[in-house]
């Protein structure tokens, strides 16, 4: 099998002979190309450049979810088509591996090459669903390209989060659950919005053809699939029905004041499969396939763990079967 893979040398938890070793693993099953990435959106671009070519059968992404997230955009730079776009495999690199989790991947690098040269063995493999993000038709964001997301995206509190985390490892600080966890005290006594929201769902219509609107959110996550992220080794269930399988799961809560947050943060950490946070601030949707967002102020947006500046409305898309991975 023809094989490209696509290394972030800046990857956490790799090292150059670690990546060395992985690398000469893989090539003894596959007729293998070795590309590190330069630059932010180099993985796409490599990705992109091997579906286009036609030859390439498999891309194999070495790396943290971000790395994940630009070989996914570019695999389906020209839209989803899994019967004829080279398949995906993930080799987990970064701080979290939220995607690589999710698939059921070991989070250990080499044990996780192992998994993946038995599934290439065994012709393991599954078809996934992604949720897709664009500009707002007749909004300022209407230009924004879209793009796609593996496994989740947030619109306010937690992408302020991730924010202030980016700015953080670009001082030149290591990306670890600590450093989140003080960004989060960080970003909850700097938000503006906390007690009143500025975030409107829209969602089409019944029969009549008006809109459904829930006003007044404080934070939306969406979820592609559960677990949304880990603490530690703790994972985080904020839609614990988000499967690879549906659509999207939209998780909002309506009122940030520390009472609200302290109760819902409790039930963030103590989520599980089978029960996620509850109650009159919160809001949990499940299987939706398309939405928007409005915001009455620009607002932080992220995803995957990407942050990706401010934006006033997003539209969203859950697209079922539009990738296949190696698993």
């Amino acid at each position: 099998m023809r094989a490209l893979l696509v290394v972030n040398p800046a990857a956490t938890t790799t090292s150059a002979r670690t990546r060395e070793v992985l690398a000469h693993a893989l090539a003894s099953d596959l007729k293998l190309e070795v590309a590190e990435t330069r630059y932010r959106g180099h993985a796409r671009d490599l990705a992109r450049q091997a579906t286009e070519g036609g030859e390439t059968e498999l891309v194999v992404a070495l790396g943290g979810d971000g790395t994940v997230n630009e070989v996914v955009n570019g695999l389906l730079a020209n839209g989803p088509d899994p019967d004829s776009h080279p398949r995906l495999a993930v080799v987990p690199g970064g701080s979290t591996n939220v995607f690589a989790r999710a698939l059921g991947l070991p989070n250990d690098v080499v044990e996780a090459t192992g998994a993946l040269l038995d599934a290439l063995r065994d012709g393991s493999e599954r078809t996934i669903g992604l949720g897709l993000a664009a500009g707002t038709p007749g909004t300022e964001d209407e230009g924004v390209p879209e793009r796609w997301f593996t496994f989740c995206a947030g619109f306010g509190f937690d992408a302020g989060v991730v924010g202030r985390v980016e700015q953080q490892r670009e001082r030149g600080k290591r990306s670890t659950h600590a450093l989140y966890v003080r960004q989060v005290v960080r970003q909850f006594l700097g938000e503006a919005n906390r007690r009143q929201g500025v975030i409107t769902l829209e969602r089409p219509g019944g029969d009549d053809g008006a809109a459904k609107l829930v006003e007044n959110l404080a934070l939306a996550i969406i979820c592609n699939t559960a677990p949304w992220s880990y603490l530690g080794n703790r994972p985080i269930y904020p839609s614990p029905d988000a499967s690879f399988d549906t659509g999207l799961d939209l998780f909002a809560l309506s009122k940030l004041s520390s009472p609200a947050v302290a109760r819902y943060v409790t039930q963030l950490l103590t989520s599980t499969p089978e029960r996620g946070p509850h109650g009159k601030h919160a809001l949990s949707l499940h299987d939706l396939t398309n939405f928007t967002l409005h915001s009455q102020v620009p607002l932080p947006f992220q995803m995957d763990g990407d942050h990706l500046g401010l934006r006033t409305s997003v539209t969203f898309t859950g697209v079922r079967r539009a990738l296949r991975v190696i698993v």
